[in-house]
């Protein structure tokens, strides 16, 4: 078997980053923009989580369709690193697999490859609750820096309205976003990256811009945030090679803001 050849695996990447987080990077940067450009970050607003619609349930559907189609571009990836068997002509940048037969055989699923399962569900969930607490509670005061900075937006988790619907939506949303960010900057892109020759901390540096650069909209101080938690993430799963504690504590800190915001927001002063 002959493996796929960098320029088709660098064309790869590009398209999932261009149906995923790399459109977000790009619009985040214009927002940014944007912003800037009306007044200071101090005084703009990031809301995540919009209301679609004024009436209930065409708002229920829309949040739905939402967390279904972002989910698409993590399917791709799981197809990507499955179909290991698209060959490519032998030539420059792209060697043979030496092994003969036996270098043909799978090492395992995608979701094995990336550590996506549920084979260790204790471990994971212990991580995931370690990692959340880690990032978490500097973030909050990272983000009370930027405000008092004036660096950093004010920040909105959620601004559905309060059906019965809403907190498992905004549950379902942060599910979503952990899946997302964390199998595709993640394990992906550590992947590939690595098929790229690209050595480990250029890898990791990617991989944490690349987090960043979508949260810049909210402003420079969760883009440095967002970059160190890449940082300690991408570092973690080189040691692990298992994206679902990831997936679990990103989830989780997901939760709390929006769930959080949702339910006493308003009962604290915010919003």
């Amino acid at each position: 078997m002959l493996v796929p050849s960098r320029r088709r695996l660098r064309l790869e990447v590009w398209i999932v980053l261009g149906l995923s987080l790399g459109q977000s990077a790009v619009y985040s940067v214009v927002q940014l923009l944007d912003k800037l450009s009306r007044a200071p970050l101090v005084e703009g607003t990031s809301t995540l989580n919009r209301s679609q619609s004024t009436r209930e349930y065409f708002d229920l559907t829309y949040q739905l369709l939402d967390i279904a189609f972002a989910l698409v571009p993590v399917l791709l990836v799981i197809y990507f690193l499955t179909d290991q068997r698209q060959a490519a002509p032998a030539g420059p940048g792209n060697p043979p697999v030496i092994g003969g037969a036996n270098a043909s055989r799978h090492t395992g699923s995608a979701f094995r490859q990336l550590g996506f399962t549920f084979d260790r569900p204790g471990r994971d969930l212990l991580q995931g609750l370690g990692l959340a607490a880690l990032i978490g509670i500097p973030s909050l005061g990272l983000y009370a820096a930027g405000r008092a900075l004036g660096i950093t937006t004010a920040i909105i988790p959620s601004a559905l309205d309060a059906y019965w619907w809403t907190v498992p939506v905004l549950i379902l949303s942060a599910v979503r976003h952990g899946i997302v960010e964390e199998v595709i900057v993640v394990g992906y892109l550590m992947n590939r990256f690595g098929k790229f020759g690209w050595s480990l901390p250029v890898s990791i540096a990617a991989s944490a811009l690349l987090r960043g650069s979508y949260h810049l909209y909210q402003g420079f101080g969760p883009f440095i945030g967002n970059v160190v938690m890449g940082a300690v993430f991408a570092w973690l799963y080189t040691r692990t090679k298992r994206v679902m504690p990831l997936v679990i504590a990103h989830a989780l800190l997901d939760i709390v803001a929006f769930v959080g915001f949702s339910l006493f927001g308003k009962a604290v002063g915010l919003g």
